[in-house]
């Protein structure tokens, strides 16, 4: 299944000094969502995410983040949070998204919040932190190895099939099964190596701490990448942030359970995207 196969339109823009390309959903006369994806997500395999949150009314924009799908690839030691909090900077500013909802999940979460401190400050739109890492310095390991991330990339480049990623994933439906086998090869290795490297080597809370506006944080129950020891942290250093957790889920939240994540989301995305139910 292709790009052809999803109803988005996909376009090429310059942003700090690479060429992204991006899925577009819904009006484009409308509130602006990003949608950020995680370290080895391209846009497309967001497609159904994307969709169903364009059905709240806004213009979904979801990037291919650098080195994924058909963006283009950085140099060695490109992959640092700033730079890809910088690329959001530059398609902000180059699609014209005037203060967007951010929605991001995993790595996309860490890259939304750097984002929202490094260049947004009381300038962006509400924050949607899905299950961001909160591996890094003085603090339990990532719980997916390098080496699985390899393992799976290898596979994907070998010409894997939805039932060899079932394997992997084997509640996910069929049809996103069939994406990440068809896309997942796009994603460079040394991109996921290095942003591998930093959920070990930089600090998500540093940006949590910081982060103004309007947040939302939603966590699965079960994942070992927010295990409950980091809940409590997130909630002791920012008491005033919402934290509400999707009963049951892991990791991948959004394949996970969309319904109940949706069901979260509404009364922040209906409010801000000033529509109505």
């Amino acid at each position: 299944m292709t790009v052809d196969a999803i109803q988005a339109e996909r376009r090429t823009v310059e942003a700090n000094g690479l060429r992204h390309s991006v899925l577009s959903y819904g009006d484009p006369t409308h509130r602006a969502l990003l949608l950020l994806p995680g370290i080895t997500t391209p846009a497309v395999c967001a497609d159904f995410l994307a969709t169903r949150l364009a059905e709240f009314g806004g213009r979904v924009v979801v990037p291919d983040v650098r080195g994924r799908g058909q963006s283009d690839r950085a140099e060695s030691g490109g992959y640092r949070l700033v730079d890809y909090a910088a690329d959001v900077a530059g398609l902000v500013e180059a699609l014209d998204l005037r203060a967007p909802v951010i929605v991001g999940h995993s790595m996309g979460a860490r890259i939304a919040a750097a984002y929202a401190v490094r260049h947004a400050r009381d300038d962006h739109g509400p924050l949607v932190l899905v299950d961001p890492p909160t591996s890094g310095p003085g603090r339990a390991s990532y719980p997916t190895t390098r080496q699985a991330f390899l393992t799976q990339l290898r596979e994907a480049q070998a010409g894997t099939t939805a039932d060899e990623v079932a394997a992997y994933y084997p509640n996910w439906p069929r049809r996103e099964l069939e994406l990440r086998a068809q896309n997942l090869a796009t994603c460079d290795e040394i991109a996921v190596m290095e942003t591998h490297e930093g959920f070990e080597t930089e600090d998500f809370f540093e940006y949590w701490s910081e982060i103004r506006g309007t947040v939302l944080l939603v966590h699965g129950s079960e994942s070992p990448v927010v295990p409950p020891v980091a809940v409590e942290e997130l909630h002791r250093t920012r008491p005033d942030i919402p934290i509400l957790p999707v009963t049951g889920a892991g990791h991948m939240v959004p394949w996970d359970d969309l319904e109940q994540l949706l069901s979260l989301l509404t009364p922040y995305l209906l409010s801000y995207l000033e529509i109505k139910e």
